[in-house]
Order: C-alpha cells, then structure tokens, then sequence
C-alpha cells in the first residue's frame, strides 16, 4: 500500500535530494533512510513523479497556480 506524503516527508526528501546528488554512491537509499516512513522504491516513485510533472509544466501541459 502507498502512503501520502506529508509536508515533513517531502521536506526531508528535498534535503536529502540536495545532499546527495547523482554521482553519490547509494543514493536512493541514502535518501530513503533521511525520510521517515519511505521505501527506496517509494522514493524512487516520488522522484519520477516530479520529475514528469516538471517536463509537463515546462510544455505547457500542466497549469501552475501561484
């Protein structure tokens, strides 16, 4: 089963995200180990996710409300 992410948990996967970029060894379960509550695989998941909303905002696709 697939939990929501809670505002601490994507504050957590965020200073993880920025401590260990893609060069560093094990990363996925470096950052899976700094957010409470989250699998390598859901991290994972979370990151793909964002990453395909970002290609569609920048197309256009996806409207971004401020």
């Amino acid at each position: 089963m697939v939990s929501p992410w809670t505002s601490r948990q994507n504050r957590q996967f965020e200073q993880a995200l920025a401590a260990y970029d893609r060069d560093s060894p094990n990363r996925w379960q470096n950052i899976a180990r700094a957010v409470e509550g989250k699998s390598v695989e859901e991290v994972k998941r979370h990151y793909d996710t964002l990453v395909r909303e970002i290609i569609q905002m920048e197309r256009g696709s996806i409207s971004v409300y401020v």
